[in-house]
């Protein structure tokens, strides 16, 4: 996937009017660690529930490489976006990436990490958001296929 199309992605998204800040940014950043292979996403608006950040964003990678090239695309994209992040724990190895921008704070677990720390739990009042299926990796003839205007055939997993 080339640098241009995710650049160009995560545009769409924080452009588009139908999603106000900080929304825009949380979707742009659950975006991007879709379409880098994380699983079992979750967005949850805890806007009315805790006074630390608006959206919690949770991801699961299936390897330390993949966790650390998810948080530093989101970490590449919302700067461009003027997104700045107060704190970035976890990158170097760690089963656990925190990567805390103030509106949105999001959390990249190794999938055996998250099971235990079971942050899920404790939010269990936060208010889910849609995900798009759109937002989830698709295979290359996918991404040529939606190029020329036909979404029909995308490949999700």
């Amino acid at each position: 996937m080339s640098s241009e199309f995710v650049a160009a992605e995560v545009d769409k998204i924080i452009s588009d009017k139908s999603l106000e800040f900080p929304k825009n940014m949380a979707m742009a950043a659950t975006w991007i660690l879709g379409n880098l292979k994380g699983v079992n996403l979750k967005v949850m608006d805890v806007s009315h529930t805790s006074s630390l950040s608006d959206f919690y964003i949770v991801a699961s990678a299936t390897n330390t490489t993949q966790a650390s090239s998810m948080a530093s695309e989101v970490l590449k994209q919302l700067k461009r976006h003027n997104l700045n992040f107060l704190s970035k724990e976890g990158l170097n190895g760690s089963d656990w990436i925190l990567l805390d921008g103030g509106d949105i704070i999001i959390h990249i677990f190794l999938e055996t990490a998250r099971e235990v720390y079971g942050l899920e739990e404790i939010w269990t009042e936060a208010k889910p958001v849609e995900i798009p299926q759109s937002y989830y990796f698709s295979s290359e003839d996918a991404e040529a296929a939606l190029k020329n205007g036909d979404d029909k055939g995308r490949d999700f997993f």
